[in-house]
């Protein structure tokens, strides 16, 4: 028997935990945080774990959305054994000890909950199981009802580095997971790929699902407007900030730009990163032959950068048109992008370019949809008038919902839950597959509530 139970991340996106009962054997897939909340409620629902069995946690990717509440989980439940590919292992090296250093200095989120340290992210990270793309491991829990193991793949979802779709085979059933799964290639990652067997349940990401493709461009397109937009900033002396994630969507800029550039098609002028993201890009360079790769010739680490940590007065940036690749994202407050933000709106030359996904509450989202009203707002209390050019492009690490359609088609599963989604997303996607595939049955799922009998 085969029961689903998500603890996060089934109605919208952050705190990823979805957790499977298979005859006995208690997996997560998955084990985030919510970056937009704090405290406890940044967290997955851990108390429903309390009464059931838990042997084991499968890491599809290294994003906070996915991992940062690991080493909240394994304080409670010491004994459980977590698994990721390599590369998922190296990044969360790095993004777990540094999201030490940002829970240490978040009072709020200090006093409502004990934080992990350093030393608790070494030994959580010596105790991962690595397991590559598509090699064969079995795994059954302590009440494991059955002499039949569970066989667990990991298979490229093309998404970032090291990022995981998950395959669990046990006698007739076949469960898919796709995780955050980016089906076409990017500019740096090549694509996912799938089993080449039907699948009995496909659990699948619908984050795209109400962004209609056909108002958007393709990629080819969308990196042409991208550098004729930035050739008019660059000309008229102005700079542009890009608020990226600090793991893929910094990867995937730094490439467009260096590609482009070297094409002479893109003006030639000052790139500026930093903190985190500089590291990850290491560990791209190091793993480029090891992964679905566009071009594994090209080097992160080759492409010519500066440290805006070293810039202390950020009139620089008006004397010198420069590119600023800076975190998070979303603009979140206290992050590099969002006291850029506050500079740059200030600036009639300057731009802010959007290029990602960003929360409908967060600030970047905010400041990106004020390009209308002129008003950009950063807090309830603190709103700035837009005097710099607001640009949105569409480079997504996620699959369209075209492909997450094509994905289930190919799997062609007799049950497919759908998650990782805002309601608008999941019932575009959901009404959609019940007319392409009348004979499955498509379940949206919610959090804390049971799907039984998969």
């Amino acid at each position: 028997m085969v029961k689903f139970l998500p603890l996060g991340g089934a109605e919208e996106i952050g705190a990823s935990c979805y957790y499977l009962n298979i005859d006995g054997t208690g997996i997560l897939l998955d084990c985030g945080v919510d970056p937009q909340k704090k405290g406890m409620d940044a967290l997955p629902d851990f108390s429903a774990l309390n009464d059931i069995e838990l042997d084991y946690v499968v890491v599809s990717h290294a994003h906070q959305d996915h991992i940062g509440a690991l080493p909240f989980l394994v304080k409670s439940f010491p004994h459980v054994r977590i698994i990721a590919t390599p590369q998922t292992i190296e990044v969360a090296r790095l993004t777990l000890h540094n999201a030490v250093n940002i829970l240490g200095s978040d009072l709020d989120f200090s006093l409502s909950m004990p934080i992990y340290t350093h030393e608790e992210v070494d030994f959580l990270l010596r105790s991962i199981v690595e397991l590559a793309y598509e090699d064969e491991y079995l795994i059954e829990g302590i009440r494991h009802s059955s002499s039949t193991p569970i066989k667990l793949k990991l298979f490229d979802a093309g998404h970032i580095i090291g990022s995981a779709s998950i395959l669990l085979e046990y006698k007739n059933e076949r469960i898919f997971y796709t995780g955050d799964i980016k089906f076409s290639p990017q500019t740096l990652m090549a694509g996912a790929t799938l089993p080449k067997q039907r699948v009995t349940t496909l659990l699948t990401e619908t984050t795209y699902g109400s962004t209609d493709s056909e108002k958007v461009s393709n990629l080819e397109n969308e990196i042409s407007r991208f550098v004729t937009e930035s050739n008019k900033i660059i000309s008229s002396g102005g700079s542009i900030l890009i608020p990226v994630f600090a793991l893929g969507k910094m990867q995937e800029i730094i490439s467009i730009i260096a590609n482009e550039i070297d094409k002479g098609r893109l003006t030639d002028v000052p790139v500026y990163t930093g903190g985190i993201g500089n590291k990850i890009s290491r560990v791209y360079d190091l793993n480029r032959f090891k992964v679905s790769y566009m071009d594994s010739g090209f080097e992160l680490g080759k492409v010519e950068t500066h440290n805006y940590f070293e810039i202390n007065d950020l009139s620089v940036f008006n004397k010198n048109p420069s590119f600023v690749i800076a975190s998070s994202g979303m603009m979140l407050p206290g992050t590099s992008s969002f006291r850029f933000a506050k500079y740059w709106l200030k600036q009639k030359s300057f731009a802010i370019f959007a290029v990602g996904y960003m929360d409908p509450d967060s600030p970047g989202y905010k400041i990106v949809d004020s390009a209308d009203s002129g008003i950009a707002e950063f807090t309830e209390d603190e709103k700035m008038a837009v005097n710099c050019k607001i640009n949105r492009f569409f480079f997504p690490t996620h699959s369209s919902r075209e492909e997450i359609l094509e994905i289930a088609i190919n799997l062609n599963p007799a049950n497919i839950v759908l998650i990782h989604g805002e309601e608008d997303s999941k019932n575009w996607v959901g009404s959609r597959l019940l007319e392409l595939l009348p004979q499955t049955k498509v379940y949206s799922a919610t959090t804390l509530n049971w799907i039984n009998h998969l």
